[in-house]
């Protein structure tokens, strides 16, 4: 089954942690054993694994993506959102985590998150769950 979460962004760019919405959803359906899998189905945003602990973190990688790719550039594509277009094909837009004993394994100072480029915008995120066989 596929399950589908709405997120609001509220910024140009931000990155918003979505740890505890998938750790609800693998709690809530009680996922035990396997893999969960986690896509993005928009261009200008990506979701991405990254530490959580730190919040300069986040804005570090905000600051050096747009530093790499701003805004304004020579660009072709006429909505003016190339740099947005470009920062997710760099970040990618799914991740796969194995489930054990219905916890994500994720390290330690590790957090999930949406990055949003082109906001604020209504994303999805689609999470879907297979269950280990072995």
């Amino acid at each position: 089954m596929l399950h589908k979460i709405e997120i609001r962004t509220k910024s140009k760019q931000e990155i918003i942690d979505i740890t505890q919405m998938i750790e609800e959803l693998v709690k809530k359906n009680k996922w035990i054993d396997g893999v969960c899998f986690i896509y993005c189905p928009h261009t200008t945003c990506g979701v991405a694994i990254n530490e959580g602990a730190d919040p300069s973190v986040k804005a570090d990688i905000i600051n050096k993506l747009s530093e790499l790719i701003p805004t304004d550039g020579d660009y072709l594509h006429l909505e003016g959102n190339s740099h947005s277009h470009i920062k997710s094909i760099l970040t990618g837009n799914s991740i796969s985590i194995f489930i054990e004993n219905n916890k994500l394994e994720l390290g330690r100072w590790q957090s999930i998150y949406l990055l949003e480029f082109d906001g604020p915008r209504n994303r999805n995120i689609l999470v879907k769950f297979l269950k280990s066989t072995f």
